[in-house]
């Protein structure tokens, strides 16, 4: 099986960028020997998404691909419908906003009143609706092979990343088979996912023969999100929460978890697992390349 080393970016549609001077700062401070350290630490920066005149929601973000992650973000939580036409996406840097014109009048005032905050990090979701967008979701019941999953595992973890950089991030990947397409980073994990969304509705890329990887947990949010994008396969190098893994199966999907070195688990979806790589065989990761899955 071929490693990516990590100038390898020649899969990626868009691969991270760690090196960019407005999503990192550096910062000065002293560390255990009393000596002055000076680290790179992520931005965080406010954006207010707006769906033609009403005021959605503000996110905390890390600033890159805004319209990504508001039309992601709408369409996640079921404000945006398949059938509708988006007539024009604005991105205003001065204002911190992003504004989603839609050929339909909208207005979920009332669906804003009432908010239940998830377990991810920075922004808060209307999980019951999000919840009712499951309602007659039926993933394709795709196989997997797990030399698929190995190879993605090795390319991802070299990937240059903010996360190698100055860590405080989750990454996402929407994958096709051992192929990384595209790469998002942000301070949440569901922020992540959402610029994935956004930039799929964008291009009108299709769900069913992808993959989606993370670095955070696989909680009930996650998946919720995944399957409603139609993707058939979730995989993270950390762990499940019980209601996660009782969605999943509910759903068809195939949830993939603790991927660290030749190592994973898989608690639905075993049955379209094709093992046609030996354990044995995959390299060990190097301790530099390991994410710490617990962040958050």
């Amino acid at each position: 099986m071929q490693l990516a080393t990590e100038t390898d970016l020649s899969d990626y549609i868009i691969a991270p960028d760690p090196k960019s001077t407005r999503l990192t700062r550096a910062v000065e401070g002293i560390d255990q020997n009393g000596e002055t350290s000076r680290i790179s630490v992520v931005e965080e920066r406010p954006l207010t998404i707006f769906l033609n005149a009403q005021e959605i929601v503000t996110a905390m973000t890390i600033g890159d691909y805004p319209e990504y992650l508001a039309l992601g973000f709408l369409r996640n939580q079921g404000m945006l419908r398949p059938d509708d036409e988006i007539t024009r996406v604005d991105y205003d840097d001065d204002l911190e906003t992003v504004v989603v014109r839609t050929a339909r009048e909208t207005s979920y005032e009332d669906k804003l009143r009432k908010k239940t905050r998830t377990s991810g990090c920075a922004v808060g979701t209307v999980f019951g609706d999000m919840m009712e967008g499951l309602e007659g979701v039926t993933l394709p019941q795709v196989p997997v092979r797990t030399s698929w999953l190995y190879d993605l595992a090795a390319k991802i973890n070299r990937t240059p990343s903010l996360y190698l950089e100055a860590g405080a991030i989750h990454g996402t990947v929407l994958c096709q088979q051992n192929r990384p397409l595209v790469y998002m980073e942000d301070v949440g994990r569901h922020n992540a996912v959402d610029k994935i969304a956004g930039w799929m509705l964008s291009e009108g890329e299709t769900a069913g023969d992808k993959i989606l990887y993370t670095t955070g947990r696989l909680t009930s949010e996650m998946v919720i999100k995944t399957a409603m994008m139609g993707i058939p396969v979730l995989a993270s190098r950390s762990g499940f929460t019980a209601w996660g893994v009782e969605i999943a199966r509910e759903v068809g999907l195939t949830l993939i978890g603790r991927m660290r070195g030749h190592r994973f688990v898989c608690l639905s979806g075993a049955d379209r697992l094709v093992r046609d790589a030996d354990p044995s065989t995959v390299p060990v990761e190097d301790k530099k390349h390991r994410r710490k899955s617990a962040e958050g």
